[in-house]
């Protein structure tokens, strides 16, 4: 019976000293480096959020926060990246609606996002510029769409299902304009051949560009929100330029491989929360075009499941599909 006793004893101190330690363990998160995975080549919009978000969160985390860039195969390579990673906090994905809303629309994928991803919070909201390089002498949404009305005109995007393709999409379809398309590996090189004359124009990120209009070298003919850009305040909207109704933006949350302990996305979502209530964060994320979100868990993925729907409906219509 004593003997009985011991083992029981032994046991009941092994399971309690499991049980207290977990707690401890995800006090301690992160005790090494987080990397931030973008599925984007570095000098993009979704790149350049990431990087702004990065700082303020290590802060928020009290540990190191890395970027780093996988671009390729329309995003879908760096949201793999992620989806197969361990469900430890420590890879976590920049994801938009290309990768989360529009891909499974396109590819055959290898998995579902809505399935293989856990959605910790929403970053942010930006609106897009429509812009023109030197081979586009065009100063306006009308003379771009009269011009696209006299023949095919040739733009770029950050790659197959990003919000600068869908966005370019659906302009295609709510003007009744034909377009070709060329995807690039972000919004970076895509705005180097648009600068270089490669390409007509192209609906893209606005820190992507900003400088650049600035400076003269694009020429930024109308935004994609429902408001007027700050910082580009004579640069009307697409709806005020001709097409009511039109509305297209890029979104950014962050998430993680599926199974993250509850601990752990509670944590990242409380860092998300309090790094997008930093007043400088907010003035550097405006700068960048970008409105914070305040959508957590749950609440973003049924946004995501309603981006999903939007997007598909216009993927559709354009009848495309990429394998």
């Amino acid at each position: 019976m004593l003997n009985f006793n011991r083992r029981a004893a032994l046991a009941f101190g092994v399971a309690l000293l499991t049980s207290t330690s977990l707690p401890a363990l995800a006090q301690t998160y992160p005790d090494k480096p987080v990397t931030l995975v973008v599925s984007y080549a570095a000098g993009g919009g979704t790149d350049a959020i990431a990087r702004v978000f990065a700082a303020r969160l290590e802060k928020a985390l009290n540990g190191r926060v890395i970027v780093e860039n996988r671009p390729g195969a329309a995003a879908n390579i760096g949201t793999e990246v992620v989806a197969a990673a361990e469900p430890d906090g420590y890879t976590l994905l920049i994801g938009n609606q290309g990768p989360m809303a529009v891909n499974p629309h396109l590819f055959k994928l290898k998995y579902d996002p809505a399935e293989a991803l856990d959605p910790i919070a929403m970053i942010a909201d930006a609106a897009l510029v429509i812009v023109v390089g030197p081979r586009l002498q065009a100063k306006s949404m009308a003379e771009l769409l009269e011009k696209a009305k006299a023949g095919e005109l040739v733009y770029g995007s950050a790659g197959n299902a990003s919000a600068s393709h869908v966005a370019t999409l659906l302009l295609g379809q709510t003007a009744d304009i034909k377009l070709k398309h060329v995807p690039y590996k972000g919004a970076g090189p895509a705005v180097n051949d648009l600068v270089g004359g490669h390409i007509d124009f192209m609906v893209t990120t606005i820190p992507s560009v900003i400088g650049l209009v600035n400076d003269g070298t694009l020429t930024a003919l109308a935004v994609t929100g429902s408001e007027r850009f700050s910082e580009l305040p004579d640069v009307p909207t697409v709806a005020e330029s001709g097409l009511p109704g039109y509305t297209a933006s890029a979104w950014y949350g962050l998430l993680g491989p599926k199974g993250l302990p509850q601990d752990v996305r509670d944590k990242l979502a409380a860092a998300t929360t309090e790094t997008l209530s930093d007043p400088e964060f907010i003035a550097k994320l405006k700068n960048d075009g970008g409105v914070p979100s305040n959508l957590v868990g749950q609440a973003l993925a049924d946004f995501m499941a309603s981006e999903r729907a939007r997007w598909g409906e216009v993927v559709k219509a354009a009848g495309i599909k990429v394998e």
